[in-house]
């Protein structure tokens, strides 16, 4: 099956630095802005569900904005110059951050600059897949090693942003968003202006339709899988801050946490390349699956204790960094060349806007009438059904493999 390649890759170390630099930049945005949002919301004075209606801005822009930027990639070819463009509109957008802003004042800043950088990662993927495949397989080693380059920038700012914000109080979340962001508009500049080649053919047939992919049994299954997986872990996205808040951890502590869970990502990112050949990729996500189950139970449950919740976070390996390279892998296998776009715009628009959406909106009235430790019980009960659809990805995929064993 597609989803199972991994080969070999064409492509120079010294090629694939500017897609280093351009990850560690957007990450280090991510590192501090995501976990820190609803505790500089709450700062500004606003109601928990506003806060999570807020925080769900980001997930609401990739309903629209991903698949809107990925056919206009694929259509064009020019998936870098429209990086800058997503990079420099996200820069001039955070400028709103600097004014007292209402509800609504507010969720229109942030529907602006999500609208631009939600839909960069997946341009970047769909870039970088072009250099990391070769004859339709894909390098999850030579993946791994670019990758990990946004979990460093993401260590680097979600440990330095927590004492800053510990030591003078939220105040500066403006100028971190601003810094962060003309960070990242500087190493958009250093990717190569790079249109993706089409033969003669590609280019008389017109723009290829995604709909024969998705009519794929496998492909459904899968999409539904990563729909749940990543639902599950929206509980860690938009609430696990607030909620250890609430438990009386301090925000250098909170930083940490989150911290540690990057280390985990960042070492098995550097040497997925030896483990991942051992399981085909559906027998992963399987796996990634399960160890999400067990991830939310002791977040659920043992929160209360630094132990558990260490252990906790050490998962983040699997439940995050090993799952999002198994998805990417398939993607770049179900979607080749002229759909490549719109594949990793799909895997953002199910994996991260519906879920971002669905999560924040329903976290947000459960946390308000059950508490914030109620929405990770509710995480727990999607986990078990990220299980059940990624066992259907690895049924079918072994139905798909059996013919060609004969």
């Amino acid at each position: 099956m597609p989803c199972e390649a991994v080969g070999a890759s064409p492509a120079s170390t010294r090629q694939l630095v500017p897609f280093a630099a351009l990850s560690a930049s957007y990450f280090a945005h991510i590192g501090f802005f995501n976990p820190y949002l609803p505790l500089w919301l709450k700062d500004l004075g606003f109601s928990l569900v506003v806060i999570s209606l807020l925080a769900s801005a980001q997930a609401f822009t990739r309903l629209f904005a991903p698949y809107g930027w990925g056919l206009l990639s694929d259509s064009t070819g020019e998936r870098v110059l429209l990086l800058r463009w997503g990079a420099v509109g996200a820069l001039l957008a955070s400028a709103g951050l600097w004014f007292e802003l209402g509800p609504w004042a507010m969720l229109a800043v942030l529907l602006i600059m999500f609208g631009h950088t939600s839909a960069m990662m997946p341009m970047t993927e769909a870039a970088m897949a072009q250099w990391v495949s070769s004859s339709g397989t894909f390098d999850t080693r030579r993946y791994g090693r670019v990758r990990l380059w946004g979990s460093l920038g993401f260590l680097l700012t979600v440990l330095s942003a927590g004492a800053w914000f510990e030591h003078f109080g939220l105040r500066h979340f403006p100028l971190w968003t601003s810094v962060s962001l003309l960070a990242l508009v500087c190493s958009v500049c250093l990717v190569p202006n790079l249109k993706e080649p089409r033969t003669p053919l590609q280019a008389r047939a017109g723009l290829a339709s995604v709909g024969p992919v998705l009519r794929q049994r496998e492909v459904r299954w899968f999409f539904a899988a990563l729909f749940f997986h990543v639902l599950s872990h929206m509980g860690i996205y938009v609430f696990f801050s607030l909620y250890l808040d609430a438990l009386g951890y301090s925000k250098t502590t909170i930083g940490l946490l989150w911290a540690l869970s990057v280390v985990a990502e960042i070492a098995w990112f550097y040497t997925q390349g030896r483990w991942l050949p051992r399981l085909s990729a559906s027998a992963w996500l399987v796996l990634c699956a399960a160890t999400m189950l067990a991830r939310m139970l002791l977040t659920a449950s043992v929160a209360d204790s630094l132990v558990w919740l260490v252990l906790a976070q050490v998962l983040h390996a699997l439940t995050f960094a090993t799952h999002h390279t198994v998805c990417i892998s398939c993607i770049a296998g179900y979607f080749p060349g002229g759909l490549r776009g719109r594949g990793q715009a799909l895997f953002t628009v199910v994996g991260y806007g519906l879920t971002g959406v669905l999560g924040g909106v329903l976290g947000g009235l459960a946390s308000q009438a059950w508490g914030l430790r109620s929405v990770f019980w509710l995480c727990v009960a999607v986990s078990a059904l990220a299980c059940l659809c990624a066992w259907q990805v690895w049924r079918q995929s072994m139905q798909h493999a059996a013919p060609s064993a004969v």
